[in-house]
């Protein structure tokens, strides 16, 4: 659709007035707002002004343009003026005239949907069109014959008048916009203010608790500490009494007595595992663990880990089993503390496995440069909502066995923190009632230029 509406020649400085006017008229006949007749009429003045200031004179036409829903009012504006130099300079708003071109070029350009300009030093021709508002109803031939003739009906003498009156409206609603939107912006930015203000108020009370957690963190960690020390030395007194007593140097025991003596030293040993894990963990919080890496075959990790834990079995109902090592790579890392890891692995695995086997095996990334170690059992499993808790510490889940086996949930929370130290990364994979597999990830070579990284405090919590 294409339907021409109007023609305004260009003649004398009045002739603005007139295509401004006519305009903001045709917009409101076609259901436009107040506030899009202003942005139309004044995109046209401005173009309107520069074809007459600038080329001495030219033409706007008006047209119905499109098809519903993207009808829109396009106006054109034409002159035979020597062109606009420095147009592209125009368009991206770097150039400014004395007498403002730039400004109506660009100014226009923003208030309308579409914006065209072709310059030749011939002439220049501007199209530009705003689309309908949505909620105009369907333009019929008659409407728009209606429209026009009321248009072509008025007196233009009294448009100069009548348009410079209008426009003192337009600016003086829009100062009153104005005034209350910079009303608006106060009080904006008076909250906005009363907000930051409470904000920085609240970064420094957040300061100061977290100046507070870190002196209290560092506390427990040297409570820790010194606590553990405190304990060993007693603890290895009540072990070595408890075995010279069951050694008979004292003389002989009556069964009844030989039970409460190793009940004694079996007491002991396991408050010795404690505080050996909270001193561990005490000297990892502190970034004072060293990491030690060196180069060892997995083979003799295994065996070192089957002559430690196969004691352990206390029921002929659970098989301890080591898969093959032939296929896996030397390993250059801290083998102490690998070890360490695995045989909590395993002790737990043992603790909580009634019956089945446990199995320790590893293998290696398509790459070759990790390893992935595994202790998979078939104990009572852990729910999928409590695989976090358990490498929190002090974090335990309750089961039935809780009772039998004793534990303060300080092994896995230890394994975790060793496995950073190592650059590497623990999980589980557990199902209740089924069993679990615990993993160890970590790089077949450990770097050197990270050891003393990840032997910080900051990463050793991480």
């Amino acid at each position: 659709m294409n339907t021409p509406l109007l023609r305004i020649r260009l003649e004398i400085t009045e002739d603005v007035v007139i295509a401004r006017r006519r305009a903001r008229e045709l917009a409101a006949g076609f259901g436009f707002s107040r506030l899009d007749q202003t942005r139309i009429a004044s995109a046209v003045s401005e173009i309107a002004r520069n074809a007459y200031e600038y080329a001495h004179g030219g033409e706007v036409t008006f047209a119905l343009q499109g098809e519903r829903p993207r009808l829109a009012l396009a106006v054109q504006v034409r002159d035979r003026g020597p062109g606009v130099r420095n147009l592209q300079d125009v368009l991206d708003g770097l150039y400014r005239s004395p007498h403002g071109m730039g400004v109506g070029i660009t100014g226009s350009r923003r208030l309308m949907d579409r914006f065209e300009i072709e310059s030749t030093n011939e002439g220049t021709t501007v199209t530009m069109a705003r689309h309908l508002p949505s909620e105009r109803g369907e333009l019929r031939g008659p409407e728009i014959e209606r429209i026009v003739s009321e248009l072509a009906a008025r007196n233009s003498q009294s448009d100069s008048l009548d348009e410079v009156q209008q426009q003192n409206r337009e600016l003086l609603s829009t100062l009153e916009e104005l005034r209350e939107r910079q009303d608006e912006l106060a009080r904006l930015t008076q909250e906005l203010e009363a907000t930051n203000r409470g904000v920085v108020a609240l970064y420094a009370e957040l300061d100061e608790r977290a100046e507070e957690l870190r002196r209290a963190d560092l506390m427990k960690t040297r409570f820790l500490s010194n606590m553990s020390h405190e304990l060993r030395t007693p603890l290895s007194s009540i072990r070595a009494l408890a075995n010279l007593l069951l050694n008979r140097l004292d003389g002989d025991l009556s069964g009844e007595q030989e039970r409460q003596v190793k009940l004694i030293l079996s007491s002991a040993e396991t408050l010795g595992e404690t505080v050996d894990d909270l001193l561990d963990l005490a000297k990892i919080e502190a970034g004072k663990t060293d990491v030690v890496p060196a180069w060892f075959d997995p083979a003799d990790l295994f065996a070192a880990l089957r002559t430690m834990l196969t004691p352990l079995l206390t029921t002929p109902h659970v098989s301890l089993e080591f898969a093959s090592t032939a296929h896996l790579p030397r390993l250059y890392t801290d083998e102490p503390k690998l070890t360490q890891i695995l045989r909590n692995f395993v002790s737990n695995a043992l603790k909580y496995t009634e019956r089945g086997h446990i199995r320790v095996g590893a293998q290696c990334d398509a790459g070759g440069e990790r390893i992935t170690f595994f202790v998979a059992d078939t104990g009572i499993g852990i729910a999928a909502e409590h695989h976090q808790i358990v490498f929190e510490e002090f974090g335990q889940v309750q089961n039935r066995l809780q009772q039998r086996v004793k534990g303060t949930g300080l092994g896995l929370p230890l394994c975790r923190k060793l496995a950073t130290l190592l650059g590497g990364e623990v999980g589980v994979e557990s199902e209740l009632g089924v069993g679990s597999t615990f993993r160890l990830n970590i790089p077949v070579r450990l770097a050197d230029d990270d050891i003393d990284a990840r032997a910080t405090p900051g990463d050793a919590t991480s």
